[in-house]
């Protein structure tokens, strides 16, 4: 799930809309340069992409009983007719019973829900795009009492929530296959109804991320420990979802170091840390990383200017998708945003990390839920065109 925008940090630096405004760069920007740097094709693992714009994962809680719609067919359909590349789905629940925390957001098992789930790929396709389900386990962010299945516990890696307080039950080895087995069954069944590959979510600290985490994950089994030792579980994640899809579909891990409601948190202080998480992913099948940063703009370690997803690229070679307050004037702070409303900016900064291939794709999220033609302006130069976010637009699926 991409939040909404963020007060800028005390040592953020200038936001796009301000560095733009000071350098004299126009807020439509280059025609002939965005669909020169955003319009090129880019190949995942044989998927071929129209282009390097993606939509970021958003939940938008339109699903009731956790079955998608023609609404949502439609909503993710009008974006791949505006221009969208790839559009990463909401994110949606795993078979497991304590995956969710919500009736209304979308499951990714049950005859229901992954009929719904074909009609939005169907829909996706036939307006020209290309669309992976995000597939989803809140872990212990869950509450007791919570989602489709009220009576199962929180479950994390060691029954802690994201404070480090104690919430829910730590995980036991049959509660962590049956994780890993819900995640190869998603997986093979958006191949089996027509999606064009999957996206792990690993970040922002959900189930997948608490294991990463430190502060979550206290075990002293195999799947805890130093951060290689945390990677297990991830890694097997990977693995089992490769050995039940072909090797031509793609899979993407979406990772962060921030969490919710805990914006300064690091999995990585440095890049050889941060290639000792990544180097057993790679290994184990992943073919892109989605690095989630809430700022595309702000380097991530010091000494040289690489966001996140710049730092994924030349970690590990994999092709890289970046997200973080595309397009907008504020940045993304988590659910309290969504009250706040923006200004389109331009994105003259971003074709410039896009011109010298920092990463390959990049993400959009609040900016498509406002404008689902946001891609074709920013690819004809016609970013203020776009329509600015504002929460009041949260109450549809427009």
């Amino acid at each position: 799930m991409e939040a909404t925008e963020a007060t800028p940090e005390a040592t953020s630096g200038a936001t796009p809309a301000a560095t733009d405004a000071a350098t004299g760069a126009a807020a439509t920007g280059d025609a002939g340069r965005a669909a020169r740097v955003l319009g090129r094709p880019f190949d995942i693992n044989g998927l071929t992409l129209r282009n390097r714009i993606a939509m970021a994962p958003m939940t938008r809680e339109f699903s009731p009983d956790g079955v998608p719609g023609e609404d949502v067919a439609q909503y993710y359909a009008r974006r791949a007719a505006g221009g969208v590349g790839l559009i990463v789905t909401e994110g949606t629940y795993v078979g497991h019973a304590s995956a969710g925390s919500s009736h209304r957001v979308p499951h990714f098992y049950g005859d229901a829900a992954l009929a719904g789930w074909r009609g939005v790929a169907e829909a996706v396709h036939a307006a020209g795009g290309r669309i992976v389900p995000q597939l989803w386990h809140v872990g212990a962010t869950r509450d007791a009492g919570q989602g489709p299945l009220p009576s199962a516990p929180p479950a994390g890696p060691s029954g802690l929530g994201l404070d480090g307080a104690a919430k829910g039950h730590a995980m036991t080895g049959a509660d962590i296959d049956a994780v890993i087995g819900a995640f190869a069954e998603s997986a093979a069944a958006a191949e089996r109804i027509g999606f064009d590959g999957v996206e792990l979510h690993g970040a922002h600290g959900y189930l997948i991320d608490q294991f990463l985490w430190g502060r979550t994950n206290r075990r002293t089994d195999g799947y805890g420990g130093d951060l290689a030792s945390r990677t297990r579980f991830a890694q097997e994640i990977v693995e089992a979802v490769r050995a039940a899809v072909s090797p031509a579909f793609p899979v993407i891990f979406r990772l962060s170091q921030w969490k919710a409601n805990a914006f300064d948190a690091r999995l990585a202080e440095d890049p050889a840390e941060l290639d000792a998480l990544l180097a057993p992913l790679a290994a184990a099948g992943v073919d892109a990383f989605h690095a989630s940063t809430r700022r595309y703009w702000v380097p991530e370690f010091d000494g040289e200017d690489l966001n996140l997803a710049g730092w994924v690229k030349k970690l590990t070679g994999k092709a890289s998708l970046s997200v973080g307050s595309v397009g907008l004037d504020k940045e993304f702070i988590g659910p309290q945003g969504f009250s706040k409303e923006t200004a389109s900016t331009g994105i003259d900064l971003l074709l410039d990390r896009m011109e010298r291939d920092e990463f390959d794709v990049i993400a959009v999220g609040r900016a498509l839920i406002s404008d689902p033609e946001w891609a074709d302006k920013a690819l004809s130069g016609r970013v203020a065109e776009a329509v600015p976010y504002d929460a009041g637009l949260l109450g549809a699926l427009r």
